[in-house]
Formats: structure tokens, C-alpha cells, sequence
């Protein structure tokens, strides 16, 4: 199929623009279903349901929160995991000449 751009007018182009965008969408749309079929059928040939297999891809995404590795040692409730920026409490520390070690829990 050709089409000789240089004889269309500008409000054909942008026609024909619109048109294409469209008809990639509707594309891209349609070759999303099939493989999605295409996925389903491949696990139901081992036994499972997509969503079985999404959901134990996903449960295993979660991330923990780290935990605290130093403490303030005039305010015990005051923690901090070494990730990020240091706390005041930690930069006064050290200032004060206290090594880091001194603060682990």
C-alpha cells in the first residue's frame, strides 16, 4: 500500500495522522488480548490461573522496612537503620567525638 503524501492537502495529513494513531492504538489493544490469551493458555497448561501466578509474583515484591542498627544514647526511643541522612542526634555525636560503633544497638 502506498500512499503519495505529497499530493494531500495539510487537513488530509492531520487526517490520516489521526487515523494512524488510531488504528496503532486499536493494534496495540488487540495484541494485548492475544497475549494475555496466550498466557492463560500457557498456564493452564501447567495446572494454574494467571492471577495464581501474578498474585505469588506480587506477595513477594513487598518490601520490609530495615531495622534500626543505632540508637541515641540519651533517648533510647530515638532510632536510626544507617540508610538516608543521619539524624541530628547522630551528627551531634560524632562531633562530640564519638565513634559511629559507639551508637550501634
Amino acid at each position: 500500500m502506498t500512499v503519495d503524501l505529497s499530493a494531500m492537502s495539510r487537513k488530509e495529513l492531520l487526517q490520516l495522522q489521526t487515523d494512524v494513531a488510531e488504528a496503532l492504538r486499536d493494534a496495540e489493544l488487540r495484541e494485548r488480548q492475544e497475549a494475555l490469551k496466550a498466557a492463560e493458555e500457557a498456564a493452564a497448561k501447567f495446572g494454574f490461573s494467571l492471577d495464581e501466578i501474578a498474585g505469588a509474583n506480587r506477595q513477594g515484591a513487598k518490601k520490609t522496612k530495615a531495622a534500626p542498627k543505632y540508637r541515641n544514647p540519651s533517648n533510647p526511643e530515638e532510632t536510626w537503620t544507617g540508610r538516608g541522612r543521619k539524624p541530628h542526634w547522630v551528627h551531634a555525636a560524632l562531633t562530640a567525638g564519638m565513634d559511629i560503633s559507639d551508637l550501634e544497638i
